[in-house]
């Protein structure tokens, strides 16, 4: 696999994983509902630290895996792929809506932005997501990890942006625009739960082979 496939691969996951409603999608949601744009760049913005951080983080533990524990590469690639499929399988049996979110009173733009970046640090999923992807498609046959992370956390950030971004606009002009047909949300979270296998299923065998 060359270095653009993997990104691409890597970006569709990443799109896929974005879309589907969860916490920060919805505190996002929440906050351009409440507090109108600002507040929900606010958080968008907030999140997209977070998502920073789970770069960091992601390249650290593959950096040092690779560098101290090499024969793990295999069974690393083996073990994340099927904990991929896994997620895919669940989020393609899912039924996620976006609805249910009440009103709260307005906090200061520091402090939504604050909130944005413990609710993605604080979210458990985004963890075991990191720690089963990135050591599938941060190789050291692309390069130095260092820029292999900066590229993998721009494509994060910009798809955070356009993502989470896009619906703080959304929800700033009203809830109805986003919870008025919910089996939209149904049938994205869906098909992302396809994508997610189909990606895990060729990074399955690509790491049988290597292992």
């Amino acid at each position: 696999m060359t270095y653009a496939e993997n990104l691409w691969l890597f970006s569709l996951l990443l799109a896929g994983i974005i879309v589907v409603p969860g916490m920060d999608m919805i505190f996002v949601i929440a906050n351009g509902l409440t507090g109108g744009r600002r507040a929900g760049i606010a958080a968008t913005s907030g999140i997209m630290l977070g998502g920073a951080f789970h770069t960091l983080f992601g390249t650290i533990a593959v950096a040092a895996l690779s560098t101290f524990v090499p024969q793990l590469a295999g069974p690393m690639l083996v073990a994340g792929s099927a904990y991929m499929i896994w997620i895919g399988y669940t989020l393609a049996k899912s039924a996620i809506v976006i609805d249910g979110i009440e009103a709260s009173r307005l906090y200061r733009t520091a402090r939504i932005f604050t909130q944005g970046l413990i609710t993605c640090l604080l979210n458990p999923k985004a963890w075991l997501f990191i720690l089963a992807v990135y050591p599938q498609f941060m190789r050291p046959e692309y390069g130095a990890f260092w820029r292999q992370a900066l590229v993998m956390g721009a494509l994060t950030l910009l798809l955070q942006a356009l993502v989470y971004g896009g619906l703080a606009f959304a929800a700033a002009r009203g809830r109805e625009a986003l919870v008025s047909k919910p089996a939209i949300t149904i049938w994205i979270g869906r098909a992302a739960g396809w994508l997610l296998m189909a990606v895990a299923v060729l990074v399955l065998i690509e790491g049988w082979r290597s292992w």
